[in-house]
C-alpha cells in the first residue's frame, strides 16, 4: 500500500512538470534521462544485496545480524567509492552524457543514488522484521516531503528551473537517512547479545560470509542490471541516436510523461515484490510451497489484467494529467503497461533459480532480454521513435520470461496452471479489442460507460471461476 499510495501521490509531480517545462523545450527529456541513468547506478551500488540479505537472514546456519551489518559495509563501500569517481572524473562524465554545462545536475544525483543505496539495506530489514508500518511511514514521508517542496517551489516560489528537480530530491533523500539511526543501534546491541548468547565472536564485518553473499549476489547483480536497463536503456539511448539531439530530448521528454501513466503497472508489481519477496525464501522450507507459487503467479496476473483494463477504460480522464504537448504519445501506454506485466510475470518465475542458489541463470535470462531490447531501440529509434522504445520492453522482458519458464520448468518444475493464465489473457485481449475498435470512437461518456461495463464481465468471471464456492480447479 506504500508504495502504491506513494507513487499515487507521486504522480502530483506529473502534471506538475510538464506544465512547467513544456514539450518542446526538452526540459522533462532531462529529467526523464538522467533518472534513467540513476535507476541503472543505483542497481549496480546495491550489488543484489536485498535479495542476498533475505537469503542469508533466513539460513538457520548463518548469523542474521552479522549478515545485515556485513551487507551495509559492502554497500556503503561501494557507493563511496562511486562518490570519489564521480567527483573526481566529473569533467569527462559530463561531457560522455552531454550535460558539460550542468555538472551539477550529475553532482547532486550521484549523492541521491548513493543515499539511495545505503538506505535499500535498512529498508530491507525493516521488512525483514515485519516493520511494516515504519516502513511504510519512511516512504510516504519522503514522497510528501519532496511534492511539499516542489510545490512550494514551483508553483509558489515560480521556479522554472530543472536545477529543482534534482536539489529537492537530494535534500528529501538526506533527511530521510537521518530516520534509521534507531535500527542501527538497536541491532548493534541485538548483534552483541545474539554473539554472548550463542558463543560466536562479536564482528561488524565478516568477511568469509561477505564471499559467500558476494557469490550468491553478483549474478543478480547481472539480472538486476540486465532488469533495469530493460526499463532505462531506452531513455538513455534515445538521445544518443535519434538523428535530431534537440527535437530527441523533446520526444523523450514526451515519452517519459506517457510512460509515467503506464508506471500504474510499475506500482502494483513494486508492492507485490515488497510483500511476496520475503514470503517465498520463509516459505521455502514449507512442503506446499509450490502450489502457494502457483497460487500466488494466477492472483498476481488476475490483478494486474484488471489494472490494465481499469487504465484503458478510463483513458479520456488519464490524458488530461499532462499538458497537452505530451498527448501526442499517449498511443504507447498499453504497449508499456503490457511489457510491464510481462516484468512481473518473470519476476514471479525468477524464485526457482534463487530457492536453488543458482542465480546465474537469472543473469543469463535477463542479459538475452536486455541484449533484445538494446538491438529493437537501437535500430528502430532512428524511424519509429519512442514507439521502438515501447516495443523493445516487450521484446525484452518476453524474451526474459519465456526463457525462465521452459528453463524453470526442467529445473524446479512449478504447476503454474498454464491453460487458466492464458484464458484470463484471452479475455482481457478480446475485452481490450471492444474497448479500442469499438469504444473508442464514442464521446468520453458513453465510452467509460460501456468500458466500465466491461471490467464488470471480468470481475465476474474472475468471481465465479475463482471466489465461489464452487469453484472450477485446473
Amino acid at each position: 500500500m506504500s508504495s502504491i499510495i506513494g507513487r499515487f501521490l507521486n504522480y502530483m509531480l506529473f502534471p506538475l512538470y510538464t506544465n512547467v517545462f513544456p514539450a518542446s523545450g526538452g526540459g522533462y527529456g532531462v529529467v526523464t534521462n538522467l533518472y534513467a541513468y540513476v535507476a541503472l547506478i543505483l542497481v549496480i551500488l546495491t550489488f543484489g544485496m536485498e535479495t542476498t540479505f533475505f537469503r542469508f537472514a533466513n539460513k538457520d546456519d548463518e548469523n542474521p545480524h552479522c549478515v545485515f551489518s556485513t551487507s551495509i559495509f559492502m554497500v556503503s563501500a561501494l557507493s563511496a567509492l562511486f562518490l570519489v569517481l564521480v567527483f573526481g572524473f566529473i569533467d569527462p562524465i559530463s561531457e560522455a552524457l552531454n550535460y558539460t554545462e550542468h555538472k551539477e545536475y550529475i553532482l547532486m544525483l550521484a549523492v541521491v543514488v548513493a543515499l539511495d543505496a545505503f538506505q535499500a539495506i535498512p529498508f530491507s530489514y525493516l521488512r525483514y522484521k515485519k516493520k511494516a508500518i515504519k516502513f511504510a511511514s519512511l516512504k510516504m514521508l519522503f514522497i510528501i516531503l519532496n511534492i511539499g517542496l516542489n510545490l512550494i517551489f514551483f508553483v509558489l516560489l515560480g521556479k522554472t528551473d530543472v536545477f529543482y528537480v534534482f536539489s529537492l530530491n537530494l535534500v528529501c533523500t538526506g533527511l530521510i537517512t537521518f530516520f534509521f539511526i534507531p535500527e542501527f543501534a538497536h541491532e548493534h546491541v541485538a548483534a552483541r547479545v545474539y554473539c554472548k548468547e550463542n558463543g560466536v565472536p562479536f564482528k561488524i564485518v565478516d568477511f568469509a560470509l561477505l564471499r559467500r553473499m558476494f557469490k550468491y549476489s553478483w549474478p543478480i547483480l547481472v539480472l538486476g542490471i540486465a532488469g533495469i536497463l530493460n526499463q532505462a536503456a531506452d531513455k538513455m539511448i534515445f538521445p544518443l541516436v535519434y538523428p535530431d539531439k534537440q527535437r530527441g530530448m523533446e520526444l523523450l521528454g514526451i515519452y517519459g510523461g506517457c510512460v509515467k501513466i503506464a508506471m500504474i503497472m510499475a506500482m502494483i508489481t513494486q508492492a507485490f515484490r515488497y510483500a511476496y519477496e520475503p514470503i517465498v525464501f520463509a516459505k521455502s522450507k514449507d512442503a506446499d510451497k509450490k502450489e502457494y507459487y502457483s497460487v500466488a503467479m494466477k492472483y498476481f496476473l488476475i490483478f494486474t489484467l484488471l489494472a490494465f483494463l481499469c487504465v484503458i477504460a478510463y483513458m479520456p480522464i488519464l490524458e488530461t494529467i499532462p499538458d497537452k504537448g505530451y498527448r501526442e504519445g499517449m498511443g504507447v501506454v498499453p504497449i508499456v503497461m503490457v511489457a510491464e506485466i510481462m516484468m512481473g510475470v518473470y519476476f514471479n518465475l525468477s524464485f526457482w533459480y534463487k530457492l536453488i542458489d543458482k542465480t546465474i541463470w537469472g543473469a543469463w535470462f535477463s542479459a538475452a532480454g536486455c541484449i533484445v531490447l538494446l538491438a529493437v531501440n537501437y535500430f528502430f529509434i532512428p524511424e519509429y521513435s519512442y514507439m521502438a522504445c515501447a516495443w523493445g520492453g516487450v521484446a525484452g522482458y518476453g524474451t526474459a520470461m519465456l526463457l525462465s519458464y521452459f528453463i524453470g520448468q526442467k529445473k524446479y518444475p512449478i504447476d503454474y496452471k498454464v491453460g487458466r493464465l492464458f484464458f484470463y489473457v484471452a479475455v482481457t485481449a478480446v475485452l481490450y479489442a471492444v474497448m479500442h475498435f469499438v469504444t473508442e470512437s464514442m464521446g468520453d461518456i458513453p465510452r467509460m460507460a460501456i468500458n466500465t461495463v466491461l471490467i464488470l464481465v471480468y470481475v465476474g468471471i474472475v468471481w465465479k471461476l475463482e471466489l465461489t464456492p464452487k469453484k472450477i480447479n485446473n
